[in-house]
């Protein structure tokens, strides 16, 4: 495979800029088995594994490589042979959710996606709640949100969940599709020779199903929807990268049982009360029970709801506090990895003060 054909994969002369004189190669990692990892490169697909010293100053999950990743490797011997991951390129976009469990760690879902379809089924699986923490957390990444209602032909009233979706993620795009038609085609407006897309969700809401139609073949196994739930059970259990026959590439991602935060862009998901905060009497107005609040103010009219206040006061709640947890675990790690504890780190500060004296 040579440089053009890797640009098939996104390749852009920035990259290859920054690669330049590394007297390393370039290369997009396109899946992951525990600590190995399938890149594609100049030589064509082969295994890497991290080195040492990346290793050695990984904090999180967020500063190890994920699928979609670009990455710069030492080649060792025939592309049969293990190649070693010396770093992970600048991230123009990334989608990382915190991991599930009390740890504040990060998750990440995807690396550099231009695009990603937030994909929520039209059965039991709407939930208009949901769909505000994914667009909180899809436009923090960096990627352009599309919401793609699926299962259209199973709507109870297709018309009005259609308008509810599109009030609230104005300025988004919205498409809804059905597997009974070829209304699947809509996303390929979104697809582009050399861009990256991918689907999230929770299980059974049709993400592998149309990725199997934009492949034009079955990449993924799905299996029949559950009467008691409406989930179909599919079979995906890792990420990766694909390259769709028509050019673009596409990532896949397991179903989400939960999506906790870690960050978000309140800004762009809740700009009608952003709007409405400008309008404000005051600048630290907590929209309560201040004098002058206009977002209270559209409450009391009618053209804002108070779930969706609380809904976005819960978010960004859940996200300061997460992200204050992280930001304390990882200077925690930071010093235990430097001195193998606070106590220790003190104690040697303390010594070398009394060094001085």
């Amino acid at each position: 495979m040579s440089k053009t054909q890797l640009k098939a994969f996104g390749l852009t002369s920035a990259l290859e800029e920054q690669a330049t004189n590394s007297g390393l190669a370039l290369g997009r990692i396109t899946g992951q088995n525990r600590t190995l990892y399938d890149v594609m490169t100049e030589q064509g697909s082969r295994q890497a594994s991290v080195s040492g010293c990346l290793n050695n100053v990984a904090i999180d999950a967020q500063d190890y490589p994920a699928v979609g990743d670009w990455i710069l490797l030492r080649t060792l011997g025939s592309v049969a042979d293990t190649a070693v991951i010396e770093r992970v390129m600048l991230r123009r976009s990334l989608f990382f959710r915190k991991a599930a469990g009390r740890k504040t760690t990060a998750q990440i879902v995807a690396a550099n996606v231009d695009t990603i379809f937030i994909c929520m089924a039209l059965d039991a699986n709407y939930n208009l709640k949901r769909l505000e923490r994914y667009l909180v957390v899809a436009w923090d990444s960096g990627a352009t949100p599309v919401v793609v209602l699926t299962k259209a032909d199973l709507a109870s009233n297709l018309d009005q969940q259609i308008a509810d979706v599109a009030e609230m993620a104005a300025g988004d795009n919205v498409v809804f599709c059905s597997a009974t038609d070829e209304s699947w085609r809509k996303i390929t407006d979104y697809v582009q020779p050399g861009k990256t897309v991918a689907f999230i969700g929770s299980s059974g809401v049709g993400k592998t199903t149309l990725i199997n139609q934009l492949m034009g073949r079955n990449v993924g196994a799905t299996q029949a929807v559950r009467g008691s739930d409406a989930h179909g059970r599919h079979t995906t259990t890792g990420r990766e990268l694909l390259v769709l026959p028509e050019g673009g590439l596409v990532i896949d991602t397991p179903g989400m049982r939960e999506l906790s935060l870690l960050n978000g862009n309140f800004d762009a998901t809740f700009d009608d009360i952003k709007q409405l905060a400008q309008q404000c009497r005051f600048n630290d107005c907590t929209h309560t029970q201040e004098p002058g609040c206009a977002v209270q103010a559209a409450i009391q009219a009618g053209s804002l709801s108070e779930d969706r206040l609380d809904n976005y006061r819960a978010l960004l709640n859940e996200a300061t506090t997460n992200q204050n947890l992280r930001g304390k675990a990882r200077e925690n790690a930071k010093v235990e990895r430097m001195f193998g504890s606070k106590k220790q780190m003190k104690a040697i500060i303390k010594a070398r003060r009394k060094n001085r004296r």
